[in-house]
């Protein structure tokens, strides 16, 4: 029984054989071996080979990500015809077959044959020639007989069929299966190896004209774009060649941003004239939306703990010339006196697993490990406990996090309300009527990919408890 399924594109080019290979090893090299995450590791390839044609990036990235997202099933097929296990071989030579089986079961514009003669080269070139036999025998046995490849019966052991065929490592699959159904499972699991589509938001200062105007600059450039059917100013764009190629971006008139970033936001109910603090704001996209919100009266501070991260969000700050906000270094763990009880809303998106982006940050699922969940909870608390203080009396905790993990978010919703001062504040009357349910009239959403028209994400509105002694002042 076979589940591969081939997508028809992108084709590859046949002008374009060197380097696009040559340069998808070496994404897969650099991120196998831990050395930086795959989202940033395309990003900042393909502005290096920035003169390379369209149809070039397309071909890399397509085979990059569908590589690492597909990298367990990929291994599986592998070692069934390999006298050498997978985890065995040269790193070069392991990453050289992922990628050309990923072109022979997943892509229809790469005839087999091409995709194992360009392995047998690159391995050449890479200094290997004592092993092109090796890498072609391997390959052409996966072309003959890829539609006779046996996978793990699904009747006899699920967790496992589930965890080849979607590439997903089994001790997720059994953490979500104790939290969701498995048909809730398996859809999540299905969505995140499905195309990830860009999504925007339009700068809600634009006139309605205005919006028209760019609207119609984005499809003149061939990119499609439909609005979002949670938010009027989120728009879903296809066809895209990188943020800076889309009309407006460059310009501040949009921001790649998730719909349910900018739901977390519409949930924080900022309003103008309000003092917010975005404790943990890198890159900044809920910060300069928060900023928008507040129409020239009031301020952001939005803070980071890095140089580098305060570079990031100072960056869309400039790029959106939003007015009204700052960035400022600050470690979220330490307590800043001057802060205590002077913001109505604090944002508190926190580290988190971030096991509801895999779509996006193919790799997460590999280095995220089941024994590092409680260190991330106890860095959630320990932030938590901090920045709870900066809240006045009244005002809003928006807690949110990009994980579908319990234990990262409804449980630390019950610690947190358990150790302070605050209440849980019903939010589904800041939610579009799509989302309006019961879960969110316990004043928490849970999103989850193939469920929801968005990203993983969890957000939680905290209302603190004013005292007696509070209302007097």
């Amino acid at each position: 029984m076979t589940e591969t399924k081939k997508s028809s594109k992108p084709t590859k080019p046949e002008s374009s054989v060197f380097p696009a290979r040559e340069i998808i090893l070496e994404i897969l090299l650099e991120v196998t071996a831990g050395r930086e995450y795959s989202h940033i590791m395309i990003r900042n390839v393909l502005e290096k080979y920035n003169y390379i044609r369209t149809e070039e990036k397309a071909f890399i990235k397509r085979v990059s990500e569908g590589t690492l997202e597909r990298m367990i099933q990929i291994d599986y097929v592998i070692n069934q015809y390999s006298t050498v296990k997978i985890e065995k071989m040269k790193p070069v030579i392991r990453n050289i077959l992922r990628m050309a089986t990923f072109q022979i079961l997943f892509m229809n514009g790469v005839p087999d044959s091409a995709a194992c003669n360009e392995a047998v080269k690159l391995a050449q070139r890479k200094k290997f020639q004592q092993l092109k036999g090796f890498v072609n025998g391997i390959l052409r046995t996966i072309s003959r007989q890829k539609e006779e490849i046996k996978y793990p019966d699904p009747e006899k052991n699920r967790l496992l069929y589930y965890s080849i065929i979607y590439s997903m490592p089994e001790w997720i699959l059994q953490m979500w299966e104790k939290e969701y159904s498995a048909e809730v499972v398996e859809k999540m699991c299905s969505a995140l190896l499905e195309e990830h589509k860009v999504t925007i938001r339009v700068n809600e200062s634009l006139s309605e004209e205005e919006t028209k105007v760019l609207l119609s600059e984005i499809k003149a450039a061939g990119v499609e774009c439909k609005r979002h059917e949670y938010l009027p100013y989120a728009y879903v764009l296809e066809h895209t060649e990188g943020a800076f190629a889309i009309p407006g971006f460059v310009d501040g008139r949009i921001t790649i941003q998730d719909v349910s970033s900018m739901l977390a936001v519409e949930v924080a109910k900022i309003e103008p004239g309000m003092q917010i603090i975005d404790v943990c704001a890198a890159p900044g996209g809920k910060a300069v939306h928060a900023a928008s919100k507040l129409r020239g009266n009031g301020h952001v501070e939005a803070r980071d703990l890095s140089e580098s991260k305060v570079e990031m969000i100072q960056q869309n700050i400039d790029r959106m010339k939003q007015t009204q906000i700052d960035a400022v270094i600050a470690d979220a763990c330490s307590l800043d006196q001057g802060k205590i009880e002077t913001a109505d809303v604090v944002i508190a998106d926190l580290p988190c697993s971030g096991l509801g982006v895999i779509g996006k940050k193919r790799d997460i699922k590999y280095h995220i490990q089941q024994s590092s969940l409680q260190s991330i909870t106890l860095l959630q608390k320990e932030i938590l406990t901090v920045v709870q203080n900066y809240v006045k009396p009244g005002g809003t905790l928006l807690y949110s996090t990009c994980t579908i993990h319990k234990g990262e978010n409804e449980e630390i919703v019950d610690w947190f309300l358990e150790q302070f001062s605050y209440r849980l504040d019903p939010i589904s009357p800041f939610l579009p009527h799509q989302l309006r349910s019961a879960q969110t009239d316990k004043g928490y959403l849970q999103l989850l990919p193939g469920i929801h028209a968005a990203d993983g994400f969890f957000m939680a509105r905290f209302v603190k408890i004013a005292t007696e002694k509070d209302k007097e002042k």
